[in-house]
């Protein structure tokens, strides 16, 4: 026996060979028990049979009908004042008193506030001196021709030229005079500035200036008004329904309900007043427009609102269940039955009420439309 067997022969105990034995062998007997068994295992049978035929046994079908369906459609609103104004200054002068603030009802023509510019006070007296001035040399005027003209029918008693002078002096005085009453005028009218007025009824909602103010069209304190005045005794309900609905809505005879969260629960109603008639550019919506009575102060201006219209088409469509639509990353589409066949027809979506949907495309109103399509159906494909 070689040296380094006899070696290891005497290194290994015969009590650690029996232990090695007895624990690893009882592993090595199960795991071949194991595969044994997956060998004589039974296999699953293959179905055989035509899948087509099969799918073909769940495809339900339903024949197109044709009109139109109403429907609601639910759309963000907003409540704005019936009026808003900001009030600005059309001259310079100094606040002299405030008899308002956030908050007050006022009235159609109530003073709010009063200005003081002295130097109005010094042009309203300079150009009524200017105007009595005109008016002495109109009296003056008018007298001298008044003389000539008696004189004149005396005959040689005056010379033609004269009276003609007297006339055109006298016109000519006459027109300096209105114009002199006019600056008169107009001076007093921008003091009459210097008392600001409601010009409708409503409620003070911002005040930005006080007594000893500095203000006036040169002086708009970073572009912001005196006061800025709201109606709120009546709103209007502004919403704005997209490009797709806008010839389904009847405009002239068509309520609106509405809801809003700071009466949960509750559902409002006001009828459509207004439309624009026109697609705004960064909505390719169309702005409608209901009033609202507030005499009672339920709402607010500003409130937002999810409003409810009520939809028709104007035009027929065709009518298909809802579940029948099919929506794809390139288009939507319906699966009719032609034949035995599917038939993939690309769609228009229209209103839909109760399951039902209108759809618009190429169709003649005696197809077969597979109800509950789904996914494996091919273009062509036997049903």
């Amino acid at each position: 026996m070689p040296g380094y067997v006899k070696m290891l022969h005497w290194r290994v105990h015969p009590y650690y060979l029996k232990k090695f034995k007895n624990r690893y062998m009882k592993n090595i007997v199960f795991l071949m028990f194991v595969i044994l068994l997956s060998a004589c295992g039974t296999h699953k049978p293959v179905d055989l049979s035509d899948k087509r035929e099969e799918t073909g046994k769940n495809v339900e079908t339903v024949k197109i009908e044709k009109g139109t369906l109403g429907s609601v459609i639910k759309l963000p609103g907003e409540l704005k004042p019936f009026q808003k104004v900001d009030i600005y200054p059309r001259v310079n002068g100094f606040v002299k008193e405030m008899l308002v603030d956030r908050g007050s009802v006022v009235h159609k023509d109530q003073i709010l506030m009063t200005l003081e510019a002295p130097e109005l006070d010094q042009q309203l007296e300079a150009a009524q001196g200017k105007l009595l001035q005109a008016q002495e040399n109109l009296n003056a005027s008018k007298d001298r021709e008044m003389r000539l003209s008696a004189a004149s029918k005396t005959p040689g008693a005056v010379s033609e030229l004269d009276l003609i002078n007297a006339r055109s002096k006298y016109q000519a005085d006459s027109a300096f005079e209105r114009s002199e009453e006019a600056n008169v005028n107009a001076v007093r009218t921008m003091k009459d500035y210097l008392v600001v007025r409601a010009p409708f009824d409503g409620i003070i909602i911002e005040r930005n200036v006080h007594p000893g103010t500095l203000t006036g069209p040169n002086f708009k304190m970073d572009n912001k008004p005196l006061l800025v005045l709201e109606e709120n005794q009546k709103l209007r309900l502004e919403v704005f329904v997209p490009e797709e609905f806008t010839e389904k809505i009847d405009k002239t005879n068509n309520q609106v309900a509405f809801t809003t969260n700071a009466w949960p629960g509750r559902v409002f109603t006001a009828n459509i007043s207004r439309s624009s008639n026109s697609l705004y550019d960064n909505f390719r919506s169309e702005a409608i427009e209901a009033d609202v009575p507030n005499t009672d102060n339920t709402f607010k201006p500003g409130m937002y609102v999810e409003a409810s219209l009520k939809v028709t088409s104007q035009i027929s469509a065709f009518i298909v269940p809802s579940s029948s639509v099919v929506t794809s990353t390139e288009n939507k589409y319906v699966i009719i039955s032609q034949e035995g066949k599917a038939r993939f027809i690309k769609i228009k979506e229209g209103v839909s009420e109760n399951g039902r949907e209108e759809v618009y495309g190429n169709f003649d109103g005696n197809e077969l439309i597979v109800k509950h399509p789904n996914t494996e159906i091919k273009d062509g494909a036997a049903l």
